[in-house]
């Protein structure tokens, strides 16, 4: 199909909500995107975290028609396997008592938010300055960008801000009304900012003395993109309430809150969409080849090799595993100028974010230093 023809359909007929880059794709395999024309792109951004397993993996191909047969939806009047299967391996993974499965991650940001206010009976919630939880209006509350506010005032009431990776900040604004605090082990959106070395544990050490519940955000982070397959587990804690999404489907929609010590009442939440099979056999499938064939490891490594052999060219550069920021005098020109050099990333102002696939290799991580 013709590009230009591509263009004016979307003008036409779809939400005009997006700025695209320019760019329409038709199909993947593995590491690499092809346009309409046949180019190829090395896929270094894997659909904003998402496709962890590349394009067309072989055990996501078979889940999705294996499953396809048997049953698509139900809805949760009903039992089916595949949810309480990938339930027990997300808790087993986690080490958290209970999941709650959803469509999205801001979908399971909203999940906590209801989640922390009916259990503590408290109505705020802290999140941090230049967070990113979602845009829905509950996790756009939590969403510290005015560009994405303003136009939706007034919003969610209850929820403040404190300056990320600043223990005191946060100290100051926890108060009786407080419910609890929710965080991103990274921040991704704004640019791949890592906090110091203590930081989360910090927090959780606040939290409980306070009696505060703790929601951490690994939406972006979770299933072996920074290295480890969740990201709080490297500073040693636990949190009251974890969220996730992004590389639990590999590209197919699906996200879990999980908790440990509270819970939902019959009726308190739901959903129509949410757990159906198909999403759970894919999730599980998902979730199970990260493990056995050890992508986070593979994450760490790889993603070692990339910050290395930028810094050695002379980049600001800082990331975990295959979360990697890199600052650009103008991050979307850069962008723009990789694609015309066959290779796919994304920006977050001057910050060039390189979030590829976890089956990403050597040669690959080659293929893109030498065009960037």
């Amino acid at each position: 199909m013709d590009f230009d023809e591509i263009k004016r359909m979307e003008k036409v007929f779809y939400s005009n909500t997006f700025t695209r880059l320019p760019v329409a794709l038709e199909r993947g395999e593995g590491m690499y995107l092809y346009d309409f024309d046949g180019n190829r792109y090395l896929d270094m951004f894997a659909g904003i975290a998402v496709n962890c397993l590349g394009h067309g993996h072989p055990a996501v191909l078979e889940a999705l028609e294996k499953q396809s047969r048997k049953l698509l939806h139900v809805s949760n009047w009903f039992y089916t396997l595949p949810q309480l299967e990938l339930a027990k391996l997300l808790v087993e993974i986690t080490g958290m008592e209970k999941a709650f499965l959803t469509n999205s991650g801001s979908e399971a940001v909203e999940a906590a938010i209801k989640l922390v206010r009916a259990r503590t009976g408290r109505k705020e919630i802290i999140a941090m300055e230049n967070a990113f939880h979602g845009r829905t209006l509950g996790a756009l509350s939590l969403t510290w960008e005015e560009k994405y506010r303003e136009p939706f005032q007034p919003l969610v009431p209850g929820m403040r801000f404190a300056r990320y990776d600043d223990i005191d900040s946060l100290k100051n604004k926890i108060n009786k009304n407080t419910a609890a605090v929710i965080l991103e082990p990274v921040l991704g959106e704004a640019g791949v900012i890592i906090p110091g070395e203590n930081y989360l544990r910090a927090v959780r050490d606040l939290t409980y003395d306070k009696s505060v519940l703790l929601i951490v955000d690994e939406v972006q982070t979770g299933f072996g993109r920074t290295g480890e397959l969740f990201a709080f587990q490297k500073s040693g804690i636990k949190p009251d309430i974890l969220c996730l999404a992004k590389g639990l489907g590999s590209g197919f929609p699906v996200g879990a809150m999980l908790s440990s010590g509270i819970d939902f009442k019959p009726g308190e939440h739901g959903g129509t969409f949410i757990g159906n099979p198909l999403a759970c056999e894919v999730a599980k499938t998902v979730v199970e080849t990260i493990i056995k064939n050890k992508l986070h490891v593979n994450a760490r490594e790889v993603g070692s090799y990339l910050k290395k052999k930028l810094e050695g060219k002379g980049f600001d550069v800082r990331g975990e595993g295959l979360m990697i920021g890199v600052e650009t005098e103008d991050g979307r020109s850069r962008v723009l100028e990789l694609i015309r050099k066959g290779v796919l990333t994304i920006h977050s102002g001057n910050t060039v974010r390189v979030l590829p696939p976890l089956i990403i290799e050597k040669k690959h991580a080659d293929e893109f230093l030498t065009r960037f």
